[in-house]
């Protein structure tokens, strides 16, 4: 079940439904009968994601169905078909990811287990290496853990990448107007620019207990679901603060950091309705679509207080919506990351999350440590990542700043 189409579908749906409700609140009418009949299919038709999804992410978390990746599919050049086919007793050519992804977790169990050299584990002086398929369920898990990687626009690839930018800002923007027959038209041309995209490092550890993985089997503990959810519960918290907030020179450019469109709220430690409205109006109505809600808990919980003149609350609980709260018609998401309400704090970012552009190299490098961690009686997981982000469309992101005392 491949959860992004879904989202993405249900996205669509509402969108063409809020589409219908502006249209007859313009015109100042009622639905009439087919735009009723059509607006109540999608209606039913989005319950029905939510219940799709909602059921999916239970029996994933009762571990009763695998995950599927969303994008490319890892590729396996190293793969050796005899070793194949020795360890899962398959014949001729392996076209099956089921059977690569089955040998690689029973091989990686194992070697937990039992850490012995083994012809389908490329084992080190200090470890083995991590099969890509369970890097890729990491990776995965972490898409679904931190909201703002799931919703940027993501390159997957290593190495330095440059993102042509089409600005028309400059003082010689292309136009168009009326012009006499026989009279020269003047040329104007916009300016390209590229975002660079670099492939900073950052790595992640994870200690685990060779108790824990003694008793896993009494216990029914699942290794690879547990090495799956340390690991990306680690990256996901980095990624977050790094994607929204950045760490300076040589490291990712956060919203925070790199966006301009910066609005400050028209009074000193504290956010009003009006606040919000103007933030959201600041994006242009061509990336309303897709646009939420960032904002630290606490922030949210000040914002649930507001009401407008006939005394109904601004953020409403809203079963369609993710996170289950829209703001303005749009998705509420949280972060601890975001800075909470303080006089000068960028507390709020509103916009199309596709504005920022984000480098992360599909290929996690992750390693067991045996030997290192020996004397603490616990097994090492290491992992290295390569990641970059920048503000790659400022029409798209706006940020609120509370205004100092």
């Amino acid at each position: 079940m491949n959860l992004k189409a879904l989202e993405e579908k249900r996205s669509e749906l509402i969108g063409k439904m809020e589409n219908m409700v502006k249209n007859i609140e313009t015109e100042a009418r009622p639905f009439n009968e087919g735009e009723e009949k059509e607006f109540e299919n999608s209606k039913k038709e989005v319950e029905s994601i939510n219940s799709t999804i909602k059921k999916t992410e239970e029996l994933r978390a009762m571990n009763l169905i695998k995950r599927e990746p969303s994008g490319d599919l890892p590729t396996y050049p190293d793969l050796k078909e005899d070793k194949i086919d020795a360890y899962n007793g398959i014949s001729g050519n392996v076209k099956s990811m089921d059977s690569i992804a089955s040998r690689d977790i029973k091989a990686f169990v194992d070697y937990i287990r039992n850490p012995i050299k083994n012809a389908n584990f490329d084992v080190g002086s200090n470890g083995a290496i991590i099969p890509v398929t369970i890097a890729t369920q990491i990776i995965e898990a972490v898409r679904d853990i931190c909201p703002i990687y799931s919703l940027a626009k993501i390159y997957n690839i290593k190495g330095e990448l440059r993102i042509p930018y089409y600005g028309d800002n400059s003082g010689d923007q292309i136009t168009c107007g009326y012009a006499p027959e026989f009279t020269e038209l003047t040329a104007h041309a916009g300016k390209f620019t590229a975002i660079t995209l670099n492939g900073y490092t950052a790595g992640v550890l994870s200690l685990i207990s060779k108790s824990l993985i003694g008793k896993a089997g009494e216990a029914n503990i699942n290794l690879v679901n547990f090495v799956v959810s340390e690991i990306s519960k680690r990256v996901a918290v980095f990624l977050e603060h790094e994607l929204l907030l950045g760490s300076g020179t040589n490291a990712c450019q956060g919203i925070i950091t790199g966006a301009t469109n910066v609005k400050e709220t028209s009074s000193a430690s504290t956010i009003k309705a009006d606040d919000l409205i103007d933030l959201q109006e600041s994006i242009p109505d061509v990336y309303q679509r897709d646009a939420v809600w960032i904002m630290n808990h606490t922030t949210r919980a000040a914002i649930r207080k507001f009401k407008d003149g006939n005394g109904q609350y601004l953020l409403n609980q809203d079963l369609t919506a993710k996170w289950g709260y829209t703001l303005l018609g749009k998705p509420v998401y949280t972060s601890d990351a975001m800075p909470a309400l303080a006089d000068s704090a960028k507390a709020v970012i509103y916009g199309d999350m596709t504005g920022l552009a984000v480098k992360f190299a599909q290929n996690l490098e992750m390693q067991i440590l045996n030997e290192h961690y020996y004397t603490q009686h616990a097994l090492g997981i290491c992992g290295w990542l390569e990641i970059d982000s920048k503000v790659a469309d400022q029409q798209k992101l706006a940020i609120l700043e509370i205004a100092a005392a």
